[in-house]
């Protein structure tokens, strides 16, 4: 099953290569993997997607909090939470295919051209990874995908209820 880990962890250098470092140690998957300073500084939130079972997901969870740097990790696939993605798509549309490429962009809404050159179309799309999937779907009926980049998720959990940490962990100090 897609799950959706949120964690908060110290934005220092290597937080990251440790977290990745040990998914890739137990032979988890990583299917996408955004991160970026909170509104406090000295915190980073990392979302990932993967796949697993409750079990596997719960001792993901119980790993991930051994290491140092995490100073917090939800599963919010278990909560309700809002997800959304980030897809540039440039699409080779002919020109037999321009009312069909108008036609599509006006069933998605939260899409816009960015960038025409030639026949090529670029496009802006935000929303789940399932509506991004749809998307691409589509699209790739009416041209030719040149080339995409998807910035993988960013989740939160819905309402007040947040991820948050009491303050940071104490760096262990080398001898």
């Amino acid at each position: 099953m897609r799950r959706i880990i949120s964690i908060l962890l110290q934005n220092e250098a290597g937080a990251l290569a440790r977290v990745a470092g040990m998914f890739s140690a137990r032979g988890y998957n990583i299917e996408s993997l955004t991160v970026a300073p909170t509104h406090d500084e000295a915190v980073s939130r990392l979302t990932l997607v993967t796949v697993g079972s409750d079990a596997v997901i719960d001792q993901i969870i119980k790993q991930s909090r051994k290491l140092i740097d995490v100073l917090e990790i939800a599963d919010l696939t278990r909560l309700d939470h809002i997800e959304t993605e980030l897809l540039i798509l440039k699409l080779d549309v002919r020109a037999d295919a321009l009312g069909a490429f108008v036609g599509a962009l006006r069933k998605y809404p939260r899409a816009q051209v960015i960038d025409i050159t030639g026949s090529v179309r670029t496009i802006e799309f935000t929303g789940s990874g399932a509506e991004v999937g749809e998307f691409l779907a589509a699209f790739a009926k009416i041209g030719d995908i040149v080339e995409l980049a998807r910035s993988g998720t960013a989740a939160v959990e819905r309402g007040p209820s947040v991820l948050s940490h009491a303050s940071p962990r104490p760096r262990l100090q080398s001898a």
